[in-house]
């Protein structure tokens, strides 16, 4: 059964340090597409860059260049973010959701630049663009048993790029 809790957790917390990878969603409210009255909703894989804890009730991590920056859009937009951490080890299965808004800045304007660039994303050869921040408005705690055992090699390089998946502009231009 999920647990709510209004702050991060000393137990969420060790989770998120932990971990190597975390994934962000967001929507843009402005964009009335579904039936829920809210637009598509971005899901992004982030790795390579620790999600920091600043308070139990923000977090903040560095977005750098050559992905899309639809979280920052939606941000912009005053959208709704779910950032979730899964805990991929053998006997310590749990998700952990942190539920509110997101604010991005300019690394150059941003007051915790300094901080986060203590810890930038050792693989990632693009530059950091922005500094994203979540006030968290709430958190969830649930099993996480569905999600596999897996183990960590390595974070990817910029060879690893792939581009299979991606399709032309020729391909969906003729679609």
């Amino acid at each position: 059964m999920a647990t709510y809790y209004a702050q991060i957790t000393d137990e969420q917390a060790d989770l998120i340090r932990e971990a190597r990878v975390f994934f962000i969603a967001s929507a843009d409210p402005t964009l009335a597409a579904g039936p829920h009255g809210i637009g598509p909703v971005n899901l992004s894989p982030r790795g390579g860059v620790p999600l920091h804890i600043l308070s139990p009730k923000r977090v903040a991590f560095l977005d750098y260049e050559g992905s899309g920056d639809e979280t920052a859009r939606h941000a912009k937009a005053n959208g709704p973010v779910t950032i979730m951490v899964c805990s991929f080890e053998e006997d310590n299965t749990a998700i952990v959701r942190l539920y509110g808004q997101a604010y991005v800045t300019p690394v150059a304007d941003s007051p915790l630049a300094e901080l986060l660039l203590q810890h930038p994303a050792s693989e990632l050869r693009s530059k950091p663009r922005q500094v994203v921040e979540v006030a968290v408005e709430r958190t969830i705690t649930s099993c996480g048993y569905g999600v596999p055992v897996m183990r960590f090699i390595r974070d990817r390089q910029v060879g690893d790029r792939g581009r299979r998946y991606k399709g032309s502009a020729a391909s969906e231009a003729a679609e």
